[in-house]
This record gives C-alpha cells, sequence and structure tokens, in this order.
C-alpha cells in the first residue's frame, strides 16, 4: 500500500469516526457555519483528522488546531478571554484544574511505571502468569482491577510496564490497545476509578447507580482480551523463565505504595490526584534515586493531550439530544475523539441519564482510538507505535467490537433506567429545553 494510499484512508478514517461529533455541532451562534456547523467544530475536525495522518507530528498538529481556533474565537467574538476560560470567573471554575491535574499525573505516572519496572516485579511475574495466551488475559484482569481504585493512567502505565518485561519489549499493536480498553473499562463502575465517574459522585451521583456499569465492561474485558491475548501470545508468548537475576527492592514497592495511595487519597479528598503522586515522588526521592529522565520522554505526549483536551473545552457544545439510551450509545463514539470530561459535565447539567449506562460509555468509548482518553495517550509516550489511528484501529478492531456489545449486553440485562435530577433536591432546575435542534424535547 503506497503513502497516498495510507493518507486516504487516514482521512476517511477520520471523517467516519467524526460523524458523531458532528451531529452535536449544529447550533446557532455569531461565528460562521459551514453547512450549518460552526467552525470550531470543523477546524476541530481538521485537526483529529491531521492528528490520525501525520501520526509522527501530533504535538504539531494539536498545537495548531489549537491556535487556529483561538484565532477564530478572538476574531468573531471580540469578547472572548483565552484566560478566564482557563482561570474560569465568578460563576464558572475554567478549565485550570482539568489542565493542570492532567499534566501532572501524565509526568508523574511516567515516573510511577519506571520506579514500578525498577522494582523488580514484572521481572518476577512470569513465574506466576500462564506461559501462553491465558497469561496476556490475566495481566488485561489485574490492569481491570487495578484501575477500579486506581486513575486508569497509572493503571495503563503499570500495566505498560509489565508487558514490556514479560513479552520482552515485543508488545502487539492489537494488545496495547487492550491494556487502554482494561485499564478505562476497569474504572467505568468506580466513582474511584475514572475522573468522568468522579466527577459524578462529587456532582451528587449515588456511586451505587454507577456500579451497573460493569455489566457492560465485565463482557466487554472478555470480549476484546481474549483475541487480545491470543494475537499478543502468536506475536510473542510470555516466557517461563524469570530473571533469575533480578531482585525485588522493597523501597521502591514502597514508593509504589505511596504513589498510588497518594492518587487515590487526593483524588478521594481533593479531585486533584496529582498533588497526591507527586508529593509522594519528592518523598520517595529522599530514600531512592528518582527516574527524573523519564520526564523529558513525556513532554511531547503530554504537550499533546493537553493542547488536544484545550482544544476539545473550546468546542461550544451546550446542549446534548434528549437523554436516551441511544443517546448514551453515541456520546462512547463522541468521547473517542473528544474530552469526556466537558460531556459528562453536560450530561450531569441535563439529567435524566441512567448514569451507569453513561459511565461505561463516555469512560469506555475513549478506547477505540489512542488518544479518546488519557490512559491512550499516556501508554503512547512508552509505545509510539501507537499513534497511527488506522493501525491502531485495525489492530485493535476488538475493542470496538466489545465497545458495541458490552452496551446491548448491559441494556439487554440491567436495562435503562433514567434517574430523577439529582440536583432538584439542591434548589436547581433541570431544563428540558437542553437538547438538540433536530429532536423535540423529551418528555418525563
Amino acid at each position: 500500500m503506497n503513502k497516498n494510499s495510507k493518507a486516504l484512508i487516514s482521512i476517511l478514517t477520520g471523517i467516519f469516526l467524526l460523524l458523531p461529533v458532528l451531529t452535536f455541532a449544529a447550533v446557532p451562534a455569531s461565528i460562521p457555519l459551514i453547512f450549518g456547523i460552526r467552525l470550531e467544530f470543523v477546524l476541530f475536525a481538521l485537526t483529529l483528522v491531521g492528528v490520525a495522518v501525520f501520526h509522527n507530528k501530533t504535538m504539531y498538529v494539536a498545537l495548531l488546531g489549537l491556535t487556529s481556533i483561538l484565532v477564530l474565537k478572538y476574531i468573531f467574538l471580540p469578547e472572548y478571554s483565552f484566560i478566564e476560560h482557563v482561570t474560569g470567573n465568578a460563576s464558572e471554575e475554567g478549565e485550570w484544574r482539568t489542565l493542570v491535574n492532567l499534566t501532572g499525573l501524565l509526568f508523574g505516572f511516567g515516573i510511577l511505571a519506571k520506579i514500578f519496572e525498577e522494582s523488580g516485579i514484572p521481572d518476577k511475574l512470569p513465574e506466576f502468569l500462564p506461559n501462553d495466551w491465558k497469561g496476556g488475559f490475566v495481566l488485561l484482569a489485574l490492569i481491570f482491577v487495578l484501575s477500579s481504585f486506581l486513575d486508569n493512567i497509572a493503571a495503563a502505565m503499570i500495566g505498560g510496564a509489565v508487558a514490556v518485561v514479560v513479552f520482552r519489549g515485543k508488545v502487539h499493536l492489537g494488545y496495547l490497545a487492550a491494556i487502554v480498553a482494561a485499564s478505562n473499562g476497569g474504572g467505568s463502575g468506580s466513582v474511584v476509578g475514572d475522573t468522568t465517574t468522579t466527577l459524578m459522585w462529587i456532582d451528587g451521583v449515588n456511586p451505587l447507580h454507577v456500579l451497573h456499569g460493569y455489566a457492560a465492561a465485565i463482557p466487554a474485558l472478555f470480549i476484546f482480551g481474549i483475541p487480545a491475548a491470543i494475537v499478543q501470545d502468536r506475536y510473542h508468548r510470555i516466557k517461563r523463565d524469570p530473571n533469575k537475576k533480578a531482585k525485588i527492592d522493597p523501597v521502591k514497592i514502597l514508593i509504589v505504595a505511596l504513589i498510588l495511595i497518594g492518587a487515590i487519597l487526593t483524588n478521594y479528598l481533593l479531585d486533584f490526584p496529582a498533588i497526591g503522586v507527586w508529593v509522594a515522588i519528592l518523598i520517595g526521592s529522599f530514600i531512592s534515586k528518582t527516574p527524573w529522565d523519564e520526564i523529558p520522554k513525556s513532554i511531547q505526549g503530554t504537550i499533546f493531550l493537553v493542547a488536544l483536551v484545550t482544544c476539545a473545552s473550546l468546542m461550544p457544545v451546550n446542549e446534548l439530544p434528549a437523554a436516551t439510551w441511544q443517546t448514551a450509545f453515541s456520546l462512547g463514539f463522541v468521547s473517542a475523539v473528544f474530552d469526556n470530561i466537558p460531556l459528562t459535565k453536560l450530561c450531569l447539567e441535563q439529567g435524566g441519564y441512567d448514569w451507569g449506562v453513561l459511565a461505561y460509555t463516555v469512560g469506555f468509548g475513549g478506547s477505540m482510538i489512542w488518544f479518546g482518553s488519557s490512559a491512550g495517550v499516556a501508554l503512547s509516550n512508552m509505545f509510539p507505535e501507537m499513534r497511527s489511528v488506522v493501525n491502531y484501529v485495525k489492530a485493535g478492531w476488538f475493542v470496538i467490537v466489545a465497545y458495541i456489545l458490552g452496551f446491548f449486553i448491559m441494556l439487554g440485562v440491567v436495562g435503562w433506567h433514567p434517574h430523577a435530577p439529582h440536583r432538584e433536591a439542591k434548589g436547581v432546575i433541570h431544563t428540558e429545553t437542553i437538547v438538540s435542534p433536530l429532536k423535540e424535547p423529551a418528555s418525563h
């Protein structure tokens, strides 16, 4: 296949994946419209297509996209302030918390993964993992469980560090996609396992109303995990010959534990896990050598994701279709290319969703493309070959299949049970006018 054919396939793939995003973009405004779509969304779409085509230059594409969107806003919206967008105002907090937290986690978990790799545990794992495809599946299941109580970035980075060792550096791209899916799926039913579910909890959603997201995530684990493990086993099998010279370093294990505990506590208490991560890293630096050289390796990937998340936050998605299972299902595809945090905020403001179903779709949906979740971008710092959208989707096709089948398994077993707007008790009225201009308001 020549370069022109690959570029065409990349563009077509990008357009196909962007269709769900554009369905939310047809809103009236003072900014020019192209075929009824605001120009910001067109620029954002072109940015995502550029990421798909020029996957070796993703940071520059994202920064160019961010610059073009900001220039557009300043030209057509004279009162617009990007500084206020980031720092917030009297009525809104702004995006600073998300951006700072994301930056801190990406750098911090890069160090965490290296410390974990140096702890000796990955070198000993082949003793305990089955030495066929089942070993690869067990590793994915462990990542899934780990991410149920830890940020999905940490789960993905730890999983990647283990995979490098047990597969001797030969990790199939499809298995990398499965690591991302396992880290996102594991947090989809836990309010401490993913930023979106934590956001729901903070906003007043009962944690038990999120739990049944596992009715989809657990079947999805088997649907994508088994074929991914088989593909990896054929590519490079786990060897039952652990490094006999490897020694467990209890100090590094202690530091890893401190980082994980710090992330969990500050995520729960402050909604700011990056603080706990870096406090633990600094404490650990006094008792063991810290791999600070991991930070430069994460710079491009971190700048890319922060720029892309900022682009997404600049999109005027202030309307959603009526809260139905069809809408929740489509939001999974939207979250593959669009930051799921503002989507979740909009859904919380609108109300009337089945929160467990939504938690699965916006959480797991980002696994379908490598930059659809922070876990995918963080892992791409370790495995740059992930940054081709076409290759990622082609090698990890079972993740998309797992998302779809998992969703309908949950719908068939649990059903769609929208909850009453949880803010009414606080005196906040949920209007029914926050719908797509193409659909009628839903009746309750």
